[in-house]
């Protein structure tokens, strides 16, 4: 499906210092050279890529979009090395890869803490903090800056924190993403994994996520405007939440015990993460819902099904029928009173939803 508007930014940014042969306009989040205005500056309303960026963000922030005011936007330079790398690692992908700048380079978003981190990320790139992938999922996702597909840009505003003046600051980058490997969450992968990557996604067919690894930061992401804008202090009830799943009436098992079924298959990890979202659940820091549609995530569907069915299988074979009339969905409580033990499994699905 096309997207309008990284394609008429792309056509805008054909009418700046362009070299002809390096040009082209994108229909999916992409476009090549050239890179940058004339000079860094603030753009008026009445310029044409102030239009294009405002209405392209505004039109996917959903119902935040009424709330949510552009205070300004910037177009800005880069370091004229990190520039030309850009513009030979960009080449590069492309002819080991194949295809053209639509196929490689993306627009994204970069949730920015401070108007401080935009200048230094304009001034030294993105590594200049050694913290890389820290402002969004303690990285979650490997050792890396993740980036928001530009037609999810609720995705880093939810990231952005608001400053004492009550902005929020998104940075709008090109991308060099290549072949992108899927990156599962727990992971501490630093770089690709194999020549055959160039970064990673959180989801191979709808990503929310592009993970540029610390190794090729100043390198594969070119920043090059800032939106500076005011939105609501909680942002919460701006997206959408999983909805509360039905009381089991089907195979329960207890977490502890499908935790520990669970670490016979997966990563190390990952497990810790799971461990950590159980504890979590237990101090009842999160809820019911949010620790299994976190484990979901982490788990797979397909691995949890098994696993319960593989349990409930086990235990009817050692266990008398239950007198008529009994619930099947009767749960155990730990030390503290929590309910430990939940139905997962029932109707081929994995926790509702």
């Amino acid at each position: 499906m096309s997207q309008p508007f990284p394609a008429s930014l792309c056509r805008l940014r054909g009418d700046y210092h362009r070299d002809s042969s390096e040009v082209s306009d994108s229909e999916s989040g992409v476009c090549g050279s050239p890179f940058l205005l004339p000079g860094a500056n603030e753009l008026r309303d009445d310029d044409g890529a102030y239009g294009v960026i405002v209405s392209g963000l505004l039109s996917r922030l959903g119902p935040l979009a009424p709330l949510a005011k552009v205070v300004s936007v910037r177009s800005g330079i880069s370091a004229s090395a990190r520039v030309q790398a850009f513009r030979v690692f960009e080449q590069a992908v492309i002819r080991k890869r194949g295809g053209d700048a639509r196929e490689n380079v993306r627009f994204g978003w970069y949730a920015a803490t401070s108007m401080e981190e935009v200048d230094k990320v304009f001034e030294y790139g993105f590594g200049w903090s050694g913290k890389p992938g820290s402002n969004d999922n303690n990285g979650l996702y490997g050792v890396g800056v993740y980036f928001a597909p530009v037609e999810l840009p609720l995705e880093s505003l939810k990231c952005a924190p608001m400053d004492r003046d009550g902005l929020r600051y998104l940075l709008l980058c090109r991308i060099i993403v290549g072949n992108s490997e899927l990156v599962l969450p727990g992971s501490d992968q630093r770089h690709p994994s194999s020549k055959q990557f160039d970064s990673g996604v959180d989801n191979l067919a709808s990503p929310k996520k592009y993970i540029v690894w610390s190794t090729h930061l100043n390198t594969h992401v070119l920043p090059e405007y800032t939106v500076t804008l005011r939105a609501p202090c909680c942002l919460r009830g701006f997206f959408k939440q999983p909805e509360s799943p039905p009381r089991p009436t089907s195979p329960w098992m207890p977490f502890p015990i499908l935790i520990a079924e669970l670490s016979k298959t997966l990563p190390a990890n990952t497990m810790r993460v799971i461990s950590k979202y159980h504890n979590d659940h237990r101090d009842r820091k999160v809820s019911r819902n949010e620790f299994i549609q976190k484990l979901r995530q982490l788990a797979g569907d397909r691995l949890l099904i098994s696993v319960i069915k593989t349990f409930r299988s086990k235990q009817l074979e050692t266990r008398p029928p239950p007198p008529p009339g009994a619930a099947e969905d009767e749960t155990e409580e730990d030390h503290d009173g929590t309910t430990e033990a939940t139905s997962c499994v029932w109707n081929s699905s994995v926790c509702g939803g």
